[in-house]
């Protein structure tokens, strides 16, 4: 999928919506959420557009989140026009982390991962069973905590859950902003995995895109996960840009 500016600023602003920082600034073609929580895309200073940036704007961004009381984290795509500031940005103590893909696709690619959905209910509001799905097996409970809280003020989004005999196997956040389907925090229980619930989720949530008007989506997958970018690829689902956070200590 070819990306213009204006997509590129899109999507940035619907990740924004979808992830809830308690405050957002700007600065000069940037987003500057903050918040103190484990997100990393609701405390990370991101452009809005892919074109060169000054790197001397480095210092204002570290300065606004200083004063606000926030550590200054950068969320970069990993592309030339920013090669000027892998140099300063280490010089200053910061270091790439957490390589991350930003996945873009159309509606059609998502529908086709399932056969049906109707066991999936769209929420505006998430219940217990939801955020516990965030305290599972096997996952930090403090970044759970943070993560499902995050997600459950955004607005414009609707919660997904899978349900089967009353238990809620696997669940997820849907986004519908700035023209966009944009998909967060899918969650399927440790047992339960291999049964295909993700496709089912991602179906129900393209479903009612679909009934919106939207045709595309996107997403973000942190570059390890294999299995997940598996379930992307056979969804249509390309990488657009790749990015990581430069955290300083």
């Amino acid at each position: 999928m070819d990306l213009s500016a204006a997509d590129i600023e899109s999507i940035e602003r619907a990740t924004l919506s979808a992830v809830a920082p308690e405050r957002i600034e700007s600065q000069d073609g940037w987003l500057l959420p903050m918040d103190p929580g484990t997100v990393g895309r609701a405390h990370s200073a991101v452009p809005l557009h892919h074109r060169f940036h000054d790197p001397s704007l480095i210092g204002e961004i570290v300065r606004r989140y200083q004063d606000a009381g926030f550590r200054p984290v950068f969320r970069l795509p990993d592309l030339p026009t920013f090669d000027a500031w892998w140099p300063k940005l280490a010089a200053q103590g910061f270091r790439r982390q957490q390589p991350t893909l930003t996945q873009t696709g159309s509606l059609e690619g998502l529908l086709t991962l399932a056969d049906e959905a109707d066991d999936v209910s769209l929420e505006p509001h998430p219940d217990e069973d939801w955020m516990a799905m965030f305290l599972g097996e096997g996952l930090d409970p403090v970044d759970g905590a943070y993560r499902s809280r995050a997600l459950a003020r955004a607005e414009g989004t609707l919660f997904a859950s899978l349900r089967e005999g009353g238990r809620t196997l696997a669940c997820g956040a849907a986004c519908y902003a700035e023209g966009w389907l944009s998909m967060h925090g899918l969650r399927t229980a440790a047992s339960q995995r291999g049964r295909g619930l993700a496709g089912r989720l991602i179906r129900a949530m393209a479903l009612e895109a679909q009934g919106r008007g939207i045709t595309r989506a996107f997403l973000q997958v942190d570059a390890s996960n294999a299995s997940a970018l598996a379930l992307y690829r056979r969804g249509g689902m390309s990488t657009a840009w790749s990015y990581a956070y430069w955290r300083s200590g």
